[in-house]
């Protein structure tokens, strides 16, 4: 009984679908961590004011408490510390994240359980998001508007003035990233061309009186715009207010530097949802800030996004043209055999090897060359021989070249041969049938490969480290001003994002929950990216299906 059910196979099912649900279980709940870690850390936490005592000095800590553990009694007294008064063989140890960063070493220290003298959690505790050193905790005193100070329902004021300081400075923002920039723009623009006139010898006097009437003209428009950013960033440094922190002193915070307050002890349930989906859209919409420990990674989602759309643009093509060549074309001899083989051997390469000829190839030949003939005004500032959004395409399309071949390759050699038989039959010509029967029909196997090549080409980093992505890109490469997309520019990637903050960030405690979410974050962009791939490929598969039958 026993052996005719192993000759059935079905130990063998059984051992398949136990591996694959194992493997399930696996990454589900690596996603799941990935996202508690990541998504809990925009959660308003409870901000605790510890009154310590014991083997410390007298002090007062106002913070947020971001991890606890267990610390053997003898590691402690090995440190210095005086444990003696206590038995336990364990003593608990709190992170807190006491902020006010200008006025503490440290804007995370640990504190042991048995300094401890008090704790609570006052309903006037605040927290101020600030735009730089940090998030700063401590007690309202005084709310001062214009020079005065707010009598009547200071907190309601407090956050109609600090949303006004936002409205504010986002004007001046938009102000100087938009119309101020564009005139930076067309000046530089201007200065490369009457340089590339002078080279030619083409500078005339008519050519030169237009450019400086122009030049003059963007300059007088510069000049009211400058007065306007002025203007709104003088009001936006209208207002302040008192804070009192944690060592007692009274701290004036200019409201321009606040980009939002809230009382997490005093807030309610449905307060705390909304503050926290308010938290994840900044998150997505903003630009990081203090070395990419605050603030968002939107233009690190649109780099990523933006190069993987720019590489299946480059890469589909190519590997179908080569893949049709190979199947339909290409004799059966040694020669095809081996190409066969190099192209499969592609796929084994380490990407870093990619990223080096990428660098080589791309950014320093075929750059530079480009460089020399259409910009030579731009000399000794190089224009496509840097590293940029272009070339990092490029060698992510060649390191995911062989994926798309093979998949074009086995979706062509399931089409049945009847098919083209019948197309030559009925009198098309071979090129009409591979354009209107073949390759459609082989679409979804190209879409198979287009999927496997943008879930390979998000996640990599190692390459893109060489050939144009940065840790702080100034602009995104697609903007305003003509020819619109720079494909020359650099640009920031969720992967070399993680990769930054995680290893590189001076602050680690403050940049730990923020590396969870941004690979939470990576990972639904390359889940989103293939879903949409996945449902085109679907859709094909239904509209040729009948035509394999």
């Amino acid at each position: 009984m026993v052996k005719q059910w192993f000759k059935s196979g079905s130990p063998w099912i059984w051992m398949t679908g136990g591996a694959v649900s194992i493997s399930l279980i696996s990454v589900l709940g690596l996603l799941a961590m990935i996202a508690w870690k990541g998504l809990s850390f925009f959660w308003p936490s409870q901000v605790v004011e510890l009154h310590l005592d014991g083997s410390v000095p007298k002090q007062v800590v106002i913070g947020e408490i971001y991890d606890r553990e267990q610390v053997p009694k003898s590691r402690l007294e090995a440190a210095g510390f005086d444990l003696s008064a206590y038995d336990q063989e364990f003593i608990e140890r709190m992170l807190v994240k006491t902020g006010n960063r200008e006025y503490v070493e440290l804007d995370f220290r640990w504190v042991l359980s048995t300094d401890i003298k008090q704790q609570s959690a006052p309903a006037n505790l605040a927290v101020f998001e600030r735009s730089k050193n940090g998030n700063f905790y401590g007690y309202v005193e005084q709310v001062i508007e214009d020079g005065k100070v707010v009598q009547e329902n200071a907190t309601e004021r407090l956050y109609e003035l600090v949303e006004r300081a936002v409205e504010l400075n986002d004007e001046a923002l938009d102000l100087q990233n938009g119309d101020i920039g564009h005139i930076n723009y067309e000046l530089e623009r201007m200065r490369l061309k009457e340089k590339g006139y002078a080279l030619d010898n083409a500078l005339t006097d008519e050519r030169m009186a237009e450019l400086q009437a122009r030049r003059a003209q963007l300059r007088e428009e510069y000049k009211v715009l400058e007065e306007r950013l002025f203007e709104l960033r003088k009001l936006a440094k209208r207002d302040q207010v008192i804070v009192r922190d944690m060592r007692g002193e009274l701290v004036s915070l200019p409201l321009y530097q606040v980009l939002d307050v809230w009382f997490p002890n005093d807030m309610g349930y449905f307060a705390k949802v909304g503050h926290y989906i308010s938290q994840i859209g900044k998150f997505i919409s903003d630009d990081p800030r203090e070395a990419n420990t605050e603030g968002g990674v939107f233009p690190a989602i649109f780099g990523t996004v933006f190069m993987v759309m720019l590489m299946a643009v480059i890469v589909t093509p190519f590997g179908v043209v080569a893949a049709i060549y190979l199947h339909e074309y290409a004799a059966k001899n040694a020669v095809t055999k081996m190409i066969r083989i190099a192209v499969i051997n592609l796929a084994g390469v380490p990407s870093i090897v990619y990223g080096v000829f990428g660098l080589g190839f791309f950014v320093y030949m075929l750059g530079g060359s480009i460089d020399q003939l259409f910009y030579p005004e731009a000399a000794p500032s190089p224009v496509f021989g840097t590293p940029g959004v272009i070339w990092s395409a490029l060698t992510l399309a060649i390191l995911t070249l062989p994926v798309v071949i093979v998949s074009t390759e086995e979706g062509l050699s399931r089409i049945p041969s009847t098919v083209r038989h019948g197309s030559l039959a009925l009198g098309a010509t071979k090129a009409e049938t591979l354009w209107r029967i073949v390759v459609p029909m082989a679409s979804p196997a190209i879409m198979t490969g287009l999927i496997l090549a943008v879930a390979r080409a998000a996640g990599e980093v190692a390459p893109l480290m060489l050939v144009g992505v940065v840790k702080m890109a100034p602009t995104l490469p697609l903007d305003g001003n003509f020819p619109y997309i720079h494909l020359d520019r650099k640009f920031m990637h969720l992967g070399f994002h993680i990769y930054d903050v995680g290893f590189q960030s001076p602050n680690v405690e403050a940049a730990r929950p923020l590396v969870y979410a941004t690979a939470f974050l990576l990972v639904t962009v390359i889940i989103a990216l293939n879903i949409t791939a996945i449902g085109i490929r679907n859709h094909l598969r239904e509209k040729f299906r009948s035509l394999e039958h």
